[in-house]
């Protein structure tokens, strides 16, 4: 190993949870290595050497020794980090497994799987992460929702990993063609902090979001709201804006919304399902996350006409539209969100389905307060409005089937108890972390539940991110 202060050369190991390949330095430290692959002969430049910590961080700079899968061509340069070595910058975040072909970023994805769910679950995993139906050669224009952070100066752009340097971006190959089309990278957005954008898979109108600063001066934002007012007409594109000062989204153009729309092949009822989603709620963010997720729940779930379904962390709907088709209006489905935004969106999606209960409310709250255990059948559309998950709200049904997609931190472990006490039939847990999946399949395990099986899919190309559904059935 060649060394100086800030650069070594490592030989790596194995890759692990969060994007890194694990090596070690000649002295035993770890090393947290992004951008390599296990096997390779490296060289790293050192991003955290904290003395007194108890491991390191570093990009790969250089490849003494390749292995196998290890691309020619990174499909985005700003990200590359060979490339970015030699203009002697950091990569941008946002596509970290990059430098590997797909076929190695999905072994990588299904070693970390294996490995979470070995050690925190108890649960020897041996499937595949499954590619979306339809993806791209190599994993580009899938994103159908793309975040810019904006300089005071209005420049847009990215930031490198756990870097507080905002990088410009000149592309995007990761989103879809309607996002690279609009091009948003390349405005300037004097009185913004942040840009959202969302290009609905099904064809539907862009919308892009622009979060105010605090310090926004009137003529700034005035003067912002004309230009870019101007901008999205010939475009036809939506344009909403909001102040931290503002408790309401103000629309500058278009409509305050995007639509999203899912065919569900094989369903009783051909219509597609519909959903409006918020500038700033959630929504799946590959093009085919939401069919590919939806038909993997329905799959799991086994859902029968007149079966009561509880959807936990239940976004703007998504799985609670699919599951009230399946359960028919003799079931009923009881979904409850926290936040405002979507749960809003939820309350708006959901209104007409009068077996729909859509809550607002910190979930564990909700199941675990006044009532939290109670049996009585869903309240209707009425129910559907934004509640807070205090005493008034509707008492949850009992459930045959639960399905819950929190978030990345995973669920709480008040919800998986009251879950447990719930006595379902089937859960089914859709998870975007290894680790939290793991933790969270060990409780349900040592409560007595049977893991059936779990799915990966590879919703997050070019990234280390992964999603799973996992099914349980009661051992009892």
């Amino acid at each position: 190993m060649t060394e100086s202060p800030d650069h070594l050369e490592l030989r790596l190991g194995a890759v692990a949870h969060g994007g890194h390949v694990v090596a070690r330095t000649d002295e035993g430290r770890v090393v947290f290595v992004r951008h390599g692959l296990p096997g390779e002969l490296v060289r790293v430049r050192l991003t955290d050497r904290d003395p007194a910590a108890s491991f390191w961080r570093a990009d790969v700079t250089g490849v003494l020794e390749p292995v196998p899968g290890r691309r020619e061509v990174h499909p985005w340069e700003q990200a590359d980090a060979l490339v970015a070595a030699r203009a002697d910058r950091s990569p941008l975040g946002g596509a970290e497994f990059g430098h590997a072909d797909l076929t190695t970023q999905r072994e990588l994805k299904r070693h970390v799987i294996a490995e979470q769910l070995g050690h925190l679950a108890g649960h020897d995993w041996d499937g595949e992460v499954q590619p979306v139906a339809g993806e791209s050669p190599d994993g580009t224009g899938w994103r159908t929702r793309l975040h810019l952070d904006v300089a005071p100066d209005g420049t847009p752009g990215m930031y490198p990993h756990r870097s507080t340097e905002l990088g410009p971006v000149t592309d995007m190959p990761l989103a879809t063609d309607a996002i690279r089309a609009l091009a948003p990278w390349s405005l300037e957005y004097p009185g913004a902090d942040r840009v959202d954008v969302a290009a609905p898979a099904g064809g539907a109108a862009p919308l892009l979001h622009v979060g105010l600063r605090p310090d926004a001066a009137p003529e700034q934002v005035t003067a912002l709201r004309d230009r870019l007012s101007a901008w999205a007409g010939d475009r036809g594109v939506s344009v909403t804006a909001r102040s931290p000062h503002e408790r309401d989204t103000q629309l500058w153009a278009g409509t305050d919304h995007v639509q999203e729309t899912l065919e569900l092949p094989g369903a009783t009822d051909p219509e597609p399902l519909r959903w409006r989603v918020s500038p700033t709620g959630f929504w799946q963010i590959h093009r085919g996350a939401p069919g590919t997720l939806a038909r993997a729940v329905l799959d799991g779930a086994g859902l029968r006409p007149g079966d009561s379904v509880w959807d936990l962390y239940s976004g703007a709907g998504l799985f609670t539209a699919v599951a009230a088709r399946a359960v028919g209006p003799t079931g009923c489905v009881f979904a409850v969100e926290g936040s405002p935004v979507t749960s809003a969106d939820a309350a708006h999606n959901l209104a007409r389905a009068p077996h729909v209960t859509s809550v607002r409310g910190d979930v564990a709250r909700v199941l675990t307060g006044p009532g939290g255990r109670g049996g009585h059948r869903g309240r209707g559309a009425a129910a559907a409005s934004s509640r807070r998950g205090r005493g008034s709200t509707p008492r949850p049904p009992r459930p045959d089937v639960v399905v819950l997609d929190p978030p990345r931190a995973g669920a709480a472990k008040e919800v998986l108890a009251a879950v447990d006490r719930a006595a379902p039939r089937t859960i089914v847990y859709v998870a975007c972390d290894p680790a939290a999946l793991g933790r969270d399949l060990g409780r349900l395990r040592r409560r007595g539940w049977r893991i059936e099986g779990v799915e990966a899919f590879d919703l997050y190309p070019n990234t280390h991110h992964v999603e799973a559904v996992a099914v349980l059935n009661c051992e009892g």
